[in-house]
This record gives structure tokens, sequence and C-alpha cells, in this order.
């Protein structure tokens, strides 16, 4: 799979590494950076910036704060993930009070998303 690079989001993708929200420094940092999937976290994919990506199991994490729950940004999240799917990964999004409240439940679900995920045939 290639995703066409789009140099233009790299220095924004840069920037949004440096300056991660708590939720998304809490599950980098204690969960999928050392995950055998090995993730990506701020990877440009085509026109969008994803929180974390997994090439090996074709996923997307999106964490999503409260602005999310708006209907303009409820669409823009649509598109984005149907432009994903286009590539055949899977996008699970995640609420960030989820990642304060229930890290431990978040992780567990995790674990068996990617584990689904590594066990789908390529295709």
């Amino acid at each position: 799979m290639q995703f066409k690079h789009n140099k233009e989001l790299v220095p924004n993708a840069r920037e949004l590494r440096k300056n991660m929200t708590p939720e998304e420094r809490h599950l980098w940092y204690d969960y999928l950076r050392a995950h055998p999937a090995r993730f990506s976290r701020q990877k440009v994919l085509g026109r969008y910036i994803a929180d974390f990506y997994s090439a090996k199991a074709k996923l997307v994490i999106e964490l999503d704060g409260s602005q999310h729950y708006e209907s303009e940004q409820q669409e823009k999240d649509r598109e984005r993930t149907q432009f994903l799917e286009q590539y055949g990964l899977r996008v699970i999004r995640i609420p960030n009070n989820e990642v304060k409240s229930n890290f431990e439940g978040v992780c567990v679900y995790l674990e068996a998303a990617i584990g689904q995920s590594l066990s789908q045939p390529d295709g």
C-alpha cells in the first residue's frame, strides 16, 4: 500500500509529535511505543495526520477530545475514516476521557483489535 506523501503536512506532523496531548503521551509512552506491531505517531497518511498508525496491523488509532462530538467535526471524522478505509486500514476512535479514566481497559481493547488485525489475511 502506498499513500501519496504529502510534504506539506510533515512540519505539522512534526509539531504535533513535539506537543502531544497528555492522553496521546500516556498511550504512546505507556503502551504503544514498545508494542511489537510497531506504531508511528502523528503519521502523514495522504491528506491526513493519524494520531497512531501501524502498517503491520493496518490500523489507525485516533484519540478524540470533546470537539469530535460536535456535528461538523463528526462529519470530518467520517470523511477521514472513509478515506483511510479505502487503503484497507481499520480506524479505531477512542475518547480522551477513556484514556484518562480506564487506561487498562483501553489497552485490553486495543490489544484485541491489534490481534484481530494481525490475524487477517493480507488482501
